[in-house]
């Protein structure tokens, strides 16, 4: 691996880990207090299982926006990974930091779509982008599912 190619690397995964830690600040606040508050679907899991999955997810993130990134003629994708963190952040601090869950629930079906249509660019680039996509995909429509939940329960 060279030099520049390490720098794409680090630089990804960097960058959408800064973007979960973001999303985070709204989260911590809120997780305890106003969270803990509502009624729950039965199929919540516990707090603890958030960070580390979403950790995860960052990391898958950031290898697969780098795979794409590495290969000529992918500005474009790699540039819109970068617009849909702002949104992945976005639905954390609407719906933690400011308790908007109909609003929130707006905002992680567009991220679903950008996840899927992300998805369907990198496959020119890098079929295994793609699959490093798969579980954050899974993930964001079981936390659709919560937040819709949320909403009906309160």
């Amino acid at each position: 691996m060279n030099i520049r190619t390490l720098g794409i690397f680090l630089f990804s995964i960097g960058a959408s880990l800064a973007a979960g830690f973001w999303g985070s600040t709204a989260t911590v606040e809120s997780i305890t207090g106003w969270y803990a508050s509502l009624n729950q679907p039965s199929w919540t899991p516990p707090n603890w299982v958030f960070m580390p999955v979403w950790t995860l997810l960052y990391v898958l993130m950031g290898t697969s926006v780098a795979l794409v990134w590495k290969q000529k003629g992918s500005l474009k994708p790699v540039l819109f990974f970068f617009a849909h963190l702002v949104v992945n952040v976005a639905w954390s601090l609407v719906f933690f930091g400011q308790h908007q869950v109909g609003l929130a629930l707006l905002i992680i079906c567009l991220l679903w779509l950008m996840i899927a249509g992300m998805m369907l660019w990198f496959w020119k680039y890098s079929r295994i982008a793609t699959y490093l996509l798969v579980p954050y995909l899974v993930w964001v429509t079981y936390a659709t599912t919560l937040n819709i939940g949320i909403m009906v329960l309160n």
